[in-house]
């Protein structure tokens, strides 16, 4: 027996077999294996609440759906659910049992209803080798097709929609079509644009406005690709890493779910969140990467376990792209700051890049951004992705940020010694560093490269830029995470005035307010940055603040 929420339910349903004597096939009607063996996984989070937002769209105009996500997001084992649930010629009900799904109203209407076509289009572009893969698509569904409904389908060189048109005719049964990596066509033959178009003309012909779909739900890492302005598949509603819209939730975990997980397998939940923690939609803020935190419960520490998924190389090949601002955006990002970029230009492709809002764009799809749809702003997630940008900065092209990078362990030393002059120099040779990519003009990029230059405090704090506080907000704070041992941090910039003056307004506003119910040291820290004193240009102070008394 396994426990899902408070019910107990048993783990070792029959696996499903064909019923009445339906077909059942490697593409047709499934079946529910794949799903078996995702719910009698050491760690399952219950997110067949999806399949009741699949359920309202069915046999609507509605029902062409395309969520995009990135790699290790649990696209396919969504698609697992889906054909589980759904193919006739079994019965599923014991396999959902004691989850959500089974409380929806509609719960037993769409129960092994209706003729699944699986396709897994990674497996048909390996498989074409020297033929068109739609050719190769056809052939493979058209035999399992022809098995089953033969009388109906006599013809020789009858094609796919052909195909299902004329047995929903005959049967008046309806098909579900699931298709995972949808988008591989478009990322691993990216310079083949006339591939691309026939590969779409297929997909166009097969499902708009046919009869016999209830249902398309497409997946992969890019929402649906797009020729100037327009989609290639407009029929379809999309829903990606740019707004998930009604599928935030089965995107990835909630906080929630991570909550209850930490403390079923013992482990930090500040520490979780750090590590993994990070997208953000419109109505669930904090999502999680999914396979990473089961990782890091299933092994006990915490890690980048990204890495061992993709490489760093994939990442490089886009920060290295030569679009004005793209580097300086990035290092901003590093530095903790959001990038207001425009995601509407980008044409859903990993080839046709215009400007650098597009490559960022790229970034959010494949997880290496998040982004606010609010605000409309790009940032990176967490420091599990902060190390893959790390990763490939450190193979060349990017030295004077390593350089930063690597000073940072010891500016956080000086800083909680309280040496502010050692502070000052060490910002100085920061910036120094940075001037060539970040130029500093207001306290805002002075914020970044502070960011940038305290980079390794990471591992111990969690940053916080322009924290409500007092009255005002404090530009940074660094509050410690449980484990850390170390003083919070309060930092204020000031642009061409003074440390002093800094330090002053973190105690006339009581920006340390900001931490209450924090118990420990914190030390106020002021900084300024002078543009006339080119030797010198930054000067720091720094308090000491415990229990609510001063200490220079």
């Amino acid at each position: 027996m396994i426990m899902r929420g408070r019910a107990f339910v048993y783990s070792f349903p029959v696996r499903c077999l064909s019923v009445g004597g339906v077909f059942m096939g490697i593409y047709l009607n499934p079946g529910n294996d794949g799903f078996w063996e995702s719910v009698r996984s050491k760690i399952y989070v219950d997110k067949t609440g999806l399949i009741s937002c699949t359920n309202e769209r069915i046999n609507t105009e509605e029902k062409y759906i395309c969520v995009s996500r990135p790699r290790r997001f649990g696209k396919s084992m969504a698609l697992k659910m889906l054909a589980a649930y759904y193919s006739c010629g079994c019965n599923s009900r014991e396999l959902f049992a004691g989850w959500k799904i089974e409380r929806d109203p509609n719960f037993e209407g769409h129960l092994n209803q209706y003729n699944v076509i699986f396709l897994n289009m990674q497996q048909f572009l390996i498989g074409a080798k020297n033929c068109e893969v739609t050719e190769y698509l056809e052939q493979e569904v058209l035999e399992e097709l022809l098995e089953e409904y033969g009388s109906y389908i006599k013809r020789p060189d009858i094609g796919l929609a052909d195909a299902l048109r004329r047995i929903y005719a005959k049967t008046g049964k309806k098909f579900i079509l699931l298709f995972d990596e949808w988008d591989c066509v478009m990322r691993e033959r990216q310079e083949s644009e006339e591939l691309q178009k026939r590969y779409l003309d297929f997909l166009r012909n097969l499902l708009k406005d046919q009869p016999y779909v209830a249902l398309a739900y497409m997946t992969g890492i890019l929402p649906v690709k797009k020729y100037g302005q327009h989609s290639a598949l407009n029929m379809f509603w999309e829903y990606s890493m740019t707004d998930q819209n009604a599928f935030e939730e089965y995107t990835g975990f909630t906080e929630e779910e991570v909550k209850e997980l930490c403390e079923r397998y013992g482990m930090d939940f500040a520490q979780t969140s750090g590590w993994y923690d990070g997208y953000r939609f419109r109505l669930f803020r904090h999502i999680y990467n999914p396979r990473s935190v089961v990782a890091a419960m299933s092994c006990g520490y915490f890690s980048n376990f990204w890495t061992s998924t993709e490489t760093y190389e994939a990442l490089k090949i886009y920060m290295d792209m030569d679009f004005d601002g793209l580097r300086s955006d990035i290092v901003r990002m590093l530095g903790g700051e959001h990038v207001r970029i425009n995601t509407l230009s980008f044409q859903n492709d990993m080839h046709t890049f215009k400007t650098k809002d597009d490559v960022l764009t790229l970034l959010i799809h494949l997880g290496y951004l998040a982004y606010d749809a609010e605000s409309k702003e790009a940032f990176i997630p967490n420091k599990e992705i902060i190390g893959e940008f790390e990763n490939a900065m450190s193979v060349g092209g990017w030295s004077e940020i390593m350089r930063i990078l690597k000073s940072s362990e010891k500016l956080l030393e000086d800083t909680l010694r309280c040496d502010a002059k050692s502070v000052a120099e060490g910002l100085d040779k920061a910036h120094a560093e940075v001037a060539s990519i970040l130029t500093y003009n207001d306290e805002n990029s002075l914020g970044c490269a502070i960011g940038l230059a305290y980079y390794s405090a990471r591992k111990d704090y969690k940053i916080i830029r322009e924290l409500p506080a007092g009255c005002g907000f404090a530009d940074i704070v660094f509050l410690p995470l449980p484990s850390a041992g170390k003083p919070a941090l309060v930092i204020e910039l000031k642009y061409d005035k003074t440390a002093d003056t800094a330090l002053q307004q973190i105690k006339d506003r009581r920006y340390a307010q900001a931490l209450e119910g924090y118990c420990g040291e914190i030390l106020l820290v002021g900084v300024n940055y002078d543009k006339d004193n080119r030797n010198k240009p930054h000067n720091c102070v720094i308090e000491k603040l415990v229990y609510g008394i001063d200490h220079k």
